[in-house]
């Protein structure tokens, strides 16, 4: 008994080992230059114009999508902070995005 016992446990053990560690990303968006989001992967370039989309829909009292304008944003904002590579990400949308 005890023997399966300890088996048990080292099992358990050598499982836990194997899990993949999770590391955490913690992004202070106001913070991110045009810089460092245009020179982001494009996963994460999708992930942080999803949010400020979100961000600023919210801040409009918007409660529809329009991908329309989502995509035009993207454009304006991204050739704005080709130019303006030290500004922040959230002023050159508020500067530029409709």
């Amino acid at each position: 008994m005890r023997r399966s016992i300890i088996f048990a446990f080292v099992v358990l053990l050598t499982g836990a080992a194997a899990l993949p560690a999770r590391a955490q990303v913690i992004l202070e968006m106001s913070q991110i230059t045009c810089q460092q989001y245009m020179t982001s992967d494009p996963e994460r370039r999708a992930m942080i114009a999803a949010w400020m989309s979100g961000y600023f829909s919210a801040s409009k009292n918007l409660n529809l999508l329009d991908f329309q304008y989502v995509e035009y944003n993207k454009k304006v904002v991204g050739a704005y902070c080709k130019k303006h590579k030290k500004e922040t990400l959230m002023s050159a949308i508020m500067k530029k995005a409709r």
